[in-house]
Formats: structure tokens, sequence, C-alpha cells
């Protein structure tokens, strides 16, 4: 082999590497910009800063009543681990409040 031949190998492995790690890595890290902020049963406020656009993502105690100010939709669910069927979507600047007598929304994923 060639000087040229193992300097178009590493140029062509470099390449296959670059495109692995760019694939791998797109969706860590990026998050929903804006905040969202809910109300628990208890009258607590609470605000959260651009969560990460993956999993589930838990709220505490529950919340009674969600703003969402983030430039992406959400999902609301009444389990804690985002899963079953009764679920509430809201959209980005939008506002969901739970209907007296219904449990709180325990968990929510970002629709991105």
């Amino acid at each position: 082999m060639s000087v040229t031949d193992h300097r178009r190998l590493g140029v062509a492995a470099a390449a296959v590497l670059l495109t692995l790690a760019t694939a791998g890595c797109s969706g860590l890290g990026r998050t929903a910009v804006g905040t969202i902020t809910y109300d628990t049963e208890q009258k607590q406020h609470v605000k959260v800063s651009s969560p990460l656009v993956t999993g589930c993502h838990r709220l505490g105690p529950g919340a009674v009543e969600v703003t969402n100010r983030t430039l992406v939709d959400l999902v609301m669910y009444r389990t804690p681990d985002c899963t079953g069927e009764k679920t509430a979507y809201i959209a980005t600047t939008l506002s969901d409040v739970i209907t007296p007598g219904k449990g709180p929304w325990r968990s929510y994923t970002i629709v991105h």
C-alpha cells in the first residue's frame, strides 16, 4: 500500500467516525426553549426552565394547572411514567386546567 492509499483510508475512516458521532449525539442535550409552569393541588407554583426534549418528565406532587411557554407542544399524563390513554395536548403558549374532581397531571412528554 502506498502513502496515498493510507491517507485515503484515514480520511474515509475519519468521515465514518464523524458521521456516527453526529448521528448518535444529535438528540442529546437538546432542550425546549422557554418555561413550563404549573400549580399543584397544594397551591404551590412551580417553574421548569428549558426541559430536555427527550424522555418522560415527572411533575412531583402533580399539576392541576399547566402553562406551556416553550416553543414545543406537550402531552400530559395522569400517571408518573407517561403511560395511559387519558392525556391532554397542550400546544405552544397555551394552558390547561384540570376539571375539579379529576386527578392531577403526573408527568409529560415533549413533542419534537
